[in-house]
């Protein structure tokens, strides 16, 4: 398995498809926010454990989720129905990585989100490739997560849910927003069985990398 070091005065990426089936494709860099966006262009993403090295992957399968393969179970849809959830997008951004930081996972006591992480996407945000969908209870900031647009491809990062639903309900609205928006579909990365059952299904890492790099900059705003 080959791990590429990368130049930290060159933005330029080894191809993918060098990556094993893991997807730890190349190490090192920084987190200057045009490395990244490069970075998605290409189907990778950066993902690592603070004081790590910065690693980053792209892993074979990937799951995405096509935009009509949303499922809505019948309880989603009820906390649809009931309309308790205010969801807004792009107002509280950097709060929304705060909230996902704060999430545990797999009994870490800590996602990847470190500070530097936060500062990096926040300007992401501020350049306009990063976005939030957020759900609010009662004024309060209770679910959402946010992601990246390369084109028609909404490249989704994290979620956070404090109230039952919360995340799930922005983001049916994250996708019904995306396709009035003309998006193609959003990439989920890693495979998960929550993700999976919401309708993301994996496809091999080959065509994804077609999928991200015939993606389409005409006309598409989120």
């Amino acid at each position: 398995m080959n791990i590429f070091p990368l130049n930290k005065y060159s933005h330029i990426f080894p191809d993918p498809k060098f990556a094993c089936d893991e997807g730890i494709l190349a190490y090192g860099g920084d987190l200057d926010p045009n490395r990244i966006i490069t970075a998605y262009r290409n189907g990778i993403f950066p993902w690592y454990n603070e004081n790590d090295p910065i690693l980053w992957w792209s892993p074979n399968p990937r799951l995405i989720l096509e935009l009509n393969e949303f499922k809505v179970s019948k309880t989603l849809q009820k906390s649809i129905n009931k309309n308790i959830f205010e969801v807004k997008f792009d107002t509280n951004f950097t709060q929304v990585m705060i909230e996902c930081q704060k999430i545990k996972r797999n009994k870490q006591n800590k996602t990847w989100i470190n500070n530097e992480v936060i500062k990096a996407y926040t300007k992401i945000h501020k350049m306009g490739f990063a976005h939030s969908f957020e759900a609010y209870l009662d004024g309060e900031l209770v679910g959402g997560g946010y992601g990246i647009v390369i084109g028609d491809i909404f490249c989704g990062e994290s979620m956070f849910s404090k109230v039952n639903d919360s995340s799930k309900v922005a983001l049916y609205h994250l996708v019904q927003r995306l396709k009035k928006k003309n998006f193609r579909l959003i990439d989920c990365q890693i495979p998960t069985t929550h993700l999976k059952s919401l309708g993301a299904k994996t496809i091999n890492r080959e065509n994804f990398l077609n999928i991200i790099h015939s993606a389409s900059y005409s006309l598409v705003t989120f």
